[in-house]
């Protein structure tokens, strides 16, 4: 690896870090204010114990490869690199370890908006390292170096591995937790949409070096998907806007927030596969099938706090299926993949898209309802409801995030 791209690797992966602490402020303005010191904590938490779980055994079930590999090589990785057992001094590994490590500790603290004011964080301290085994290794072997990769579906910065991935696994964790306490009756708006900008402010920062640094050196490819990730997030913000004024006569912060974050999504998987106008084709349908898509929460029941399945479920979906029809081999120094149907290449990338969303969306989805019941089973999920009509800031951490006078003026 030249020093140009090391260096870019290295500055990507301090960019994807960045986003952990960025995503725990958009989370934590939008929860009610009593809660906000349990969401940040909750964010925090995935990048102090995923690291150490990655570096034990994630990343050797994730990524090493040979055949015949640990419950054979096809499924899920072996476990060479355990330990990070013979990487030492491998500058070049050691680089991806720890940018992929990045990856493995926002995938987990994403899921945390869908279970927002009513979960113990002891399940959450359980919950999260034992997913990161059971499912985000797995699936981010089959999409980078199992079956879904020979198979030639494409997923270039984590739409499949990590937003799709977590949309569902979230899914599936709220449906056995069940509703918050007066939803949907009672409103519970966001506390702080000053926080909220200043978190979606990190994560489109931060996003540059999620799609970007995917190319894995400095390279044509990451200046290509450095510029998807800006238009896809600009046009997600006017997406969704446009939307929510022609139902509500209104456009709002949160639907800009919002906007950006869900076209980031929809570009993911796509930043560095497409060219041209596509980027801003990507943000337009991800911010407007995103915010058509938070409808399904009430209708269908689940009580999704922070719109996780409606933006990176749907998001990546969105976003992986039209991958199928834009990718396009041309736009991309190097190519080496197929393209799209919009370029010539039939219907064969559209099957393998749709092939590899699906069998994620199961795999995730019954893994992670098994794993959430167990853990219920074992401590229980839902903190009792005075906790939660306390607040979890102070039943469950003895703190708060604001601290207020007699009279209801702020305390230095």
């Amino acid at each position: 690896m030249e020093s140009g791209d090391l260096a870019w690797m290295l500055t990507s992966t301090a960019l994807v870090v960045f986003m952990v602490p960025g995503l725990a402020l958009f989370y934590g303005g939008m929860v009610r204010s009593k809660n906000v010191l349990n969401m940040l904590m909750m964010n925090m938490y995935c990048i102090a114990i995923v690291p150490i779980v990655w570096v034990l055994v994630a990343y050797s079930l994730g990524n090493s490869s040979g055949g015949g590999g640990f419950f054979g090589g096809d499924w899920i990785g072996n476990l060479d690199a355990i330990g990070l057992d013979g990487l030492s001094g491998d500058t070049e590994s050691l680089v991806f370890v720890a940018f992929l490590m990045t990856f493995a500790s926002i995938t987990p603290a994403l899921i945390s908006g869908a279970v927002a004011d009513r979960l113990k964080f002891s399940a959450w301290v359980l919950f999260v390292p034992v997913w990161l085994v059971l499912v985000y290794s797995p699936v981010t072997y089959w999409v980078y170096s199992g079956w879904q990769h020979a198979d030639g579906a494409l997923d270039f910065a984590g739409g499949t591995a990590i937003h799709v991935n977590a949309g569902v696994a979230a899914l599936a964790f709220v449906i056995v937790l069940g509703r918050r306490k007066g939803w949907p009756t009672e409103a519970m708006p966001p506390h702080d949409m000053p926080l909220v900008m200043i978190g979606t402010a990190i994560l489109w920062f931060g996003w540059f070096g999620f799609n970007a640094g995917s190319a894995g050196a400095a390279n044509g490819q990451a200046v290509q998907a450095l510029l998807n990730t800006f238009l896809a997030a600009s046009a997600g913000m006017v997406g969704w806007l446009a939307v929510e004024k022609l139902k509500d006569g209104h456009a709002t912060t949160l639907g800009a927030a919002s906007g950006i974050v869900a076209a980031l999504v929809a570009i993911t998987p796509a930043a560095g596969y497409v060219g041209g106008m596509a980027g801003i084709v990507f943000g337009l349908v991800g911010g407007v099938v995103c915010c058509l898509a938070l409808s399904l929460k009430t209708r269908f029941g689940f009580d999704d706090s922070l719109d996780v399945v409606g933006i990176h479920g749907v998001g990546g979906i969105v976003g992986g299926l039209m991958l199928g029809l834009f990718a396009d081999a041309s736009a991309i120094p190097g190519g080496g993949f197929d393209d799209g149907l919009f370029f010539g290449g039939g219907l064969e990338l559209l099957g393998d898209q749709a092939l590899a969303l699906g069998s994620v969306i199961v795999f995730s989805f019954v893994v992670t309802w098994v794993i959430v019941k167990a853990i219920d089973a074992v401590i229980g999920l839902r903190v009792d409801e005075e906790a939660e009509m306390v607040g979890l800031d102070q039943s469950l951490h003895a703190e708060s995030a604001y601290n207020e006078g007699p009279k209801g003026s702020v305390v230095a």
